[in-house]
């Protein structure tokens, strides 16, 4: 049980640090609420998974290549400025209302998460550096079941932020005044673009 909860941790550190996909979920939440921003993390949940399946397979090691790492920064930076200045324009839209006037599909709000965290070359560095590394450990001195049991304890630990994010977030809209809704989603949105610009650095980079 200590180890399990050890990996848990692990997955609420990875899942924590302040970057583009907690930017974004944040930001749905506050205009779209809990809901929208629970599937936003649902949608960059699927996008962990994917890469953890394919730091299992070695695949991991293709994406790793210069290519696709130059790729991965040029698709980041266009969805997060694409994003970024779409939630710019969408501010004033922010006002204090209940959930039922927003019927709109969650579809959207989970293929975001997805895209958004796919597209992250973050995302990559992560799973290659820190799974990586339980992985090597793992298969090294503990059997599959015991690989598969921290990976579950990893994905929960992912699972507990995206919740604690989407609360918050739509705490935050229900109880917040909206010129402080509109505040903190100018400067998630901001933050987005900051992101983009620092990806489209690292593959201009990379190119030139």
């Amino acid at each position: 049980m200590n180890i399990f909860l050890t990996y848990m941790i692990l997955g609420i550190s990875l899942a924590a640090p302040i970057g583009p996909v907690n930017a974004a979920q944040l930001n749905r939440g506050i205009k779209k609420g809990f809901f929208h921003a629970w599937i936003f993390g649902i949608g960059a949940l699927l996008a962990d998974l994917l890469y953890m399946m394919l730091v299992y397979f070695g695949v991991i090691h293709f994406i790793d290549s210069s290519f696709m790492k130059t790729f991965l920064w040029i698709f980041g930076f266009f969805v997060l400025i694409y994003s970024g200045i779409e939630s710019l324009l969408s501010i004033r839209e922010i006002h204090i209302r209940n959930d039922a006037s927003l019927k709109n599909s969650g579809l959207s709000s989970f293929l975001s998460g997805f895209v958004m965290s796919v597209s992250n070359p973050l995302t990559i560095m992560f799973w290659l550096g820190i799974y990586g590394s339980v992985l090597a450990k793992t298969v090294s001195s503990s059997s599959v079941n015991q690989l598969l049991l921290y990976s579950t304890a990893i994905i929960c630990g992912i699972l507990i932020w995206d919740f604690t994010m989407a609360a918050v977030s739509s705490y935050a809209r229900k109880f917040l005044h909206s010129k402080i809704l509109i505040a903190i989603s100018f400067l998630s949105s901001l933050s987005m673009i900051g992101f983009g610009i620092y990806f489209g650095y690292h593959a201009w980079v990379i190119l030139f």
